[in-house]
């Protein structure tokens, strides 16, 4: 009797685990489908901000199992109006169903995090002369390749990425000093 009862749970637990890995399996996504969930993410903040501001794409990086997306704000961001922008935002992301997870109140460079409830990381960082970076961590997925982003930048696209210039574009709204 005893012998049956080990060999019974034994059986059930090596059964829970399979299928515990398969359906972990199946959901995960791979790398690409993450990438794509990550624009939609930052498509949707981008679209929700009014005034809008024109954006071009950073590069893209991966890691064994995920994925970082990113957009580099090309209207220049007035110390004046920072605040303003990081709280569109974060109103944004919160209606989105997000939970913030920290705030870096500096005044000079600002910053602002949240997740997603399956596990993607943003972040809104202001950096030198107002430039907002946004940036979309994806959780570990499948490994696969993952091609460039298909949204459209609005504002001009650089050239390797890497040098990318400081906010050139003026908005009478973001880009307003006080009086």
């Amino acid at each position: 009797m005893m012998l049956h009862l080990r060999t019974l749970a034994l059986v059930l637990a090596v059964g829970i685990m399979s299928i515990g890995c398969t359906e972990q399996e199946e959901s995960r996504l791979d790398m690409q489908a993450a990438a794509v969930r990550s624009d939609t993410i930052l498509d949707a903040v981008l679209q929700g901000i009014h005034p809008e501001v024109r954006w071009t794409h950073g590069f893209t990086s991966t890691g064994m199992c995920e994925v970082t997306r990113r957009r580099v704000v090309m209207t220049n961001i007035s110390a004046e109006r920072r605040g303003s922008f990081l709280g569109v935002v974060d109103r944004f992301w919160r209606k989105s169903g997000y939970q913030m997870t920290a705030v870096n109140n500096s005044v000079e460079f600002p910053a602002i995090y949240a997740r997603t409830i399956d596990g993607y990381r943003m972040s809104l960082r202001i950096g030198g002369k107002g430039q907002a970076f946004f940036q979309v961590d994806t959780p570990c997925a499948q490994k696969s390749k993952v091609l460039d982003s298909t949204s459209q930048a609005t504002a001009p696209l650089y050239v390797g990425l890497e040098f990318i210039p400081r906010p050139n574009i003026h908005s009478d709204f973001w880009s307003a000093s006080g009086s």
